[in-house]
Formats: C-alpha cells, structure tokens, sequence
C-alpha cells in the first residue's frame, strides 16, 4: 500500500512538470528543450536556498522563478536571435548544466535534517507518503485553476491563437513572438517548480537530475489523452495530471514484475511510444470494421 500512495504522490508532483510542458508542447505546437535543463535548476535553486536557512515556501517559490528566468533565455534565443527552438532549448540546457554546478558548488547536495514543505509539523502526523500527496494534490489544484484562469483571459485567448495559426493571430494584432516568450517562461516555471518540490521529496538535488524528464512528462501527456480522449481545455489540465499518477502506477508495475531501477528509461520511452501510436492503432481498428461492415452491407 505504501508503494502505492507513494507513486500517486510523485504522480502529482510530476504532474506538475506535465502541465508546464503541456503548455509548449500542446498549445504552443512546438518542442522545448530546456525542459531537462530547467528541471535540476529549479531544483538547485530550492535546495542552495533550504541549505541555507531559506523558508521552505519562500524556496519553493524561487524554484519556480528560476524556471522562468531559463525560460526567458530560451524564448529571447528563439524570437530575437532566430535561433530554432530546438537548438534554442539545447543551448540553454547546456549553458544551465554549469549554472547549476556553481549553485549546488559539488555533483549533488543533499536536504538531510533540513526542513522543507512536505516535513512540516502537521504533514508529518499524516501516515506515510500522504505529506506528499497532499501537498502535490493542493499545488495540482492550485496551478490547474490558475492555468484555467489565465487561458480564458484576453491574453490567454492570444497565446492558445498563436500556437493554433501563428499567421492568423498576427493578422489579428496579436504579438506572436511575445505570446513565445510568454508561454516558454510559464512553461519553464511550472517545470522549475516541480524540480524543486521533487528535489524536496528525494531529499537532494543532482545536476543530473533533468535527464529523461522530457520523455516523463510527454507519457503524462499522452496517457492522459488516450485515456480520457477529447476534452475541454481545463480538464485536459486535470487528466494530463492523472496522467502522470497512471504513469507512474505503470512504473510500480513494472518494478513489480522484476525489472530493475535501471531499465525506467527504457521503459518510460517504450511507453511513450506505445502511447502515442495508440490513436494511430484505434484508427486503424476503426477503419477496417467500417470496411467491414460496408462489405456485409447487402
């Protein structure tokens, strides 16, 4: 049971880094690799902050400016400098691999005996793992009301019209490259944020921490698709995080079966995989019984 609620409470806390990602990936229509560079960022700045004395919310909160500021980069290298996005997000994940480096001034840092947002007096009378969930539940609800807030606004309206047809929202007077930028910083502060609260779960932060994340939040993505299929805007939010909890079941499944710790990256992108070719399968299925039946149709 443990191993259970433990995974719903990482499933939440990744969902976090899902919806961040969400916002590039599936409303902006395009690819950021700064996601694996902003991960351990986010990370470094809440632990560099806890370790000296910083309060747990108040460094919770840094994470999520840190995230912005690398996505701020990205977006400035993408619009003003012309850079591709791809490569845009790749320079800055390099450059951020140093950065964090010099924050944490070692390979990782540990949070031992260091308070932080899921040890506080009251979690800690909670039965095990559920701190986490809690938490992970308030900030999910939290961001995903906020998200919904802000897409329904004038300018949330703007930045869904660039990623659906650039070239009809300039017409429209709206600017693209800003509602970019915008959307890149949005994007990497939710992913930042969830650096750190996944750091403040694990009790440390490594530089190395980001690798694969990307691969993660596109299989919350995904699975939150497949399962729930079309939805409104706002739920879309809450299923890319149940998602992420589904995900990360599939993952204790696995582990359950005898797999090892070291094979999760292989797994997690086999997994993506699957996922996204589902609907290419469904379609398929669907064709054919409809050949089907227009054959036995006298």
């Amino acid at each position: 049971m443990s191993l259970i609620t433990s995974s719903i409470g990482q499933g939440l806390l990744w969902g976090i880094l899902a919806l961040g990602l969400y916002l590039t990936f599936r409303i902006l229509n395009f690819p950021d690799m700064t996601v694996e560079g902003t991960f351990p960022f986010g990370a470094a700045i809440c632990v560099s902050a806890l370790v000296h004395g910083v309060n747990p919310l108040a460094a919770t909160i840094l994470s999520f400016f840190a995230g912005m500021v690398t996505g701020l980069v990205t977006g400035l290298l993408y619009t003003k400098g012309k850079i591709p996005v791809l490569l845009a997000g790749i320079l800055t994940m390099t450059g951020v691999y140093s950065v964090n480096l010099k924050i944490l001034g070692k390979a990782n840092v540990g949070l031992l005996n260091k308070n932080t947002l899921l040890n506080g007096q009251l979690l800690q009378k909670l039965p095990i793992n559920f701190p986490t969930i809690v938490v992970g539940l308030i900030i999910a609800i939290i961001v995903i009301v906020l998200l919904a807030v802000f897409l329904d606004t004038d300018l949330g309206q703007a930045f869904i019209a660039t990623g659906d047809n650039e070239k009809m929202a300039q017409s429209l007077g709206i600017n693209t490259d800003n509602m970019k930028i915008l959307g890149l910083m949005l994007s990497n502060g939710l992913i930042g944020l969830a650096g750190g609260l996944l750091a403040q779960n694990g009790g440390y932060a490594d530089v190395n921490m980001g690798i694969g994340t990307m691969v993660i939040g596109l299989a919350a993505i995904i699975i939150g698709e497949v399962v729930y299929g079309n939805l409104s805007l706002t739920a879309r939010l809450v299923a890319v995080v149940i998602g992420s909890i589904i995900y990360r079941l599939i993952l204790l499944l696995v582990l359950q079966l005898g797999f090892s710790t070291n094979d999760f990256k292989l797994i997690s992108a086999i997994i993506l995989a699957i996922c996204m070719m589902l609907p290419l399968f469904e379609q398929k299925f669907r064709t054919r019984k409809l050949l089907k039946k227009g054959v036995e149709k006298p």
